[in-house]
């Protein structure tokens, strides 16, 4: 083997081996992630990599402090707030201090419980309780209907 030869092995080698990046386009929706890349790492700390199962949109709140409303694809929502020293996370009205590791697990967990609650799909109402009142009230009308049929039977 010739020193050409050899030469153009490797050229071959490295044409096979090297992987052109392929650069995604960003979602219109997450757009603000490309503006702020540590806000992309408290998500993914906060909801694994896999955060875009669970994001519907990411609002930019207030600029001072620097504010965000993270909405969740349930219809729930938090908020992501830069602070001089760290992120800090309001969860359901209580904030979460992301510099602890306690408090930001504290953190996913509360979020977590915020993703365990669904709205009822096809419902325009917010809270649940009336749906299911509005369900109760109809069995009965028809429960009451069906007694008064039997007893003039």
């Amino acid at each position: 083997m010739t020193k050409d030869e050899f030469k153009e092995k490797i050229k071959v080698l490295i044409r096979s081996v090297r992987v052109e990046k392929v650069i995604q386009p960003v979602e219109e929706e997450h757009i603000l992630l490309t503006k702020f890349p540590e806000m992309r790492e408290i998500i993914i700390d906060l909801l694994t990599d896999q955060f875009e199962l669970f994001l519907e949109d990411i609002q930019y709140v207030a600029p001072r402090p620097t504010t965000f409303r993270i909405l969740l694809k349930n219809g729930y929502y938090f908020y992501l707030i830069y602070a001089k020293r760290s992120w800090i996370a309001e969860v359901e009205g209580k904030s979460y201090y992301l510099l602890n590791i306690g408090e930001e697990e504290g953190a996913a967990e509360a979020i977590s419980r915020l993703l365990r609650h669904s709205k009822a799909e096809g419902k325009e109402s917010d809270e649940g309780g009336e749906e299911m009142g509005d369900d109760f009230e109809e069995e009965t009308e028809t429960e009451t209907e069906e007694e008064t049929e039997t007893e003039e039977a």
